[in-house]
């Protein structure tokens, strides 16, 4: 054997090594030890926001009033995860909160999550597959659960006293059948970008920080049909129905969405998200009239119109009756249950997505009561509002008893979370909840 195979040998065997230390929990992995290394270089700049290279075009800003993600024009793609804390305390969570920042920061600028390092034997700061991507729009929002609060009864990390009212525990609604492996989280992160590799990427890179802190509890994609780079237009969700057209906008966003005054001084300027995952029996849909269609949903489907209207914004006059002294828009139909007119003016703001998650044996809950492989397909449905007492509980409630549409729909997935202002250069995510506390 040459002298060459020799120190080829010896840099495998080294490597290989290595690679059983670390899965083995050498050097107190267990403990946190890789997840502190992999923090490393995004808290190294946190004092100063400069050290972040300039943005390229095609970003959306990260720092500010507000999260992006919310307000920002629907990106095409989403990638949602949902993490359980593991943490010992809160100095653990508030450090997460600040790496995840400055790594977010970054990534929403269109760089890698941290400075890449130059020392093969160590893993790599940044797993590389956006490398050479364009940032796509990429916005990262990040959300509090009320498992960060309180879990199981206990007060983990002294944060209980500061638990939002509106926080609240989501109600079991009617015809729910909630899959555990599918609900709940004490921390969340939403990345929704133009493309679903960079979206993908972003979350993989937080995730990777959050090792011995936090780990995925449930994660969902989704995509969406809106016009790329943030255009205008309506998006059509899977059932082929334009969805969001009556959603808040100019001085009306502001009132429905954002936390005022009336919240706690942590959360004003941010929201509260409901997160549902709906899904549709589009066998049973696709087989269905579209005049029968349309009278479930409230609108005609090729134009948006409301029954009864020309245009997709025309306001829905829920007092129209046909000749024979019906309503236009059915009792039952989907947009009059949902209105704000029928809701004692409740509001919220519908940023949902698409999901196609293969096929799965199923069973439908109403006739014809079919089973076997079907779409594990519908909605990823997602509303922001300063309060869901006064929103999507207040709205819910009504549309899971009477909604017409419910006899395609089935939710199967939930989870509730605050949603705390931005963050300002050389600040984190959460920091009045965590520094005041």
């Amino acid at each position: 054997m040459t002298d060459r195979d020799e120190s080829t040998r010896d840099r495998a065997g080294r490597r290989l090594f290595l690679a059983r230390g670390l899965a083995a929990g050498v050097g107190g992995l267990a403990a946190g030890g890789l997840a502190a290394a992999a923090r490393a270089a995004p808290v190294a700049g946190a004092a100063d926001a400069s050290a972040t290279p300039p943005a390229p075009p095609d970003t959306e800003p990260f720092w500010g009033v507000h999260q992006g993600g919310i307000a920002t024009p629907t990106q095409l793609h989403t990638y949602f995860a949902a993490f359980d804390l593991t943490a010992k305390d809160r100095a653990q969570v508030e450090q997460l909160l600040r790496d995840w920042t400055q790594a977010a920061a970054r990534m929403a600028a269109g760089h890698t999550a941290a400075p890449l390092g130059d020392d093969p034997m160590l893993p790599p700061s940044d797993s590389g597959e956006a490398l050479g991507l364009p940032p796509a729009r990429l916005t990262l929002t990040f959300g509090f659960g009320p498992g960060l609060f309180v879990k199981d009864g206990k007060d983990r990390y002294g944060l209980a006293a500061r638990r939002p009212a509106a926080l609240v525990d989501l109600p079991r609604f009617n015809g729910d059948q909630l899959q555990e492996a599918r609900c709940g989280g004490d921390l969340s992160v939403q990345a929704c970008a133009d493309d679903p590799q960079v979206a993908f990427h972003a979350v993989r890179q937080l995730a990777r920080i959050a090792y011995g802190v936090a780990e995925i509890r449930w994660v969902q994609t989704g995509f969406s049909g809106a016009p790329a780079g943030g255009g205008g237009g309506t998006p059509r969700n899977l059932m082929g129905f334009k969805d969001g057209t009556r959603n808040p906008r100019g001085p009306e966003f502001d009132r429905v969405v954002w936390v005022g005054e009336e919240g706690p001084a942590w959360m004003r300027n941010g929201s509260y998200l409901v997160a549902r995952r709906i899904r549709i029996s589009l066998e049973h849909w696709d087989r269905t009239e579209t005049d029968f269609q349309e009278q479930v949903v409230g609108r005609h489907k090729m134009s948006g119109a409301p029954l009864g209207g020309k245009a997709e914004f025309d306001t829905p006059d829920f007092a129209a009756t046909d000749k024979d002294g019906n309503p236009v828009i059915p009792e039952d139909a989907h947009i009059r249950l949902g209105a704000h007119e029928t809701n004692g003016g409740a509001q919220m703001l519908r940023r949902a997505y698409a999901y196609n998650d293969g096929a799965n044996v199923t069973a439908e809950r109403w006739p014809p009561w079919r089973q076997g492989m079907m779409y594990d397909a519908g909605l990823f449905f997602l509303a922001y509002q300063k309060d869901p007492r006064a929103g999507f509980i207040r709205v819910f409630e009504q549309m899971a008893k009477l909604d017409a549409l419910n006899q395609f729909t089935t939710h199967v997935g939930s989870a509730i979370f605050a949603i705390p202002p931005g963050a300002q250069p050389g600040g984190f995510i959460g920091q009045g909840l965590f520094v005041a506390a």
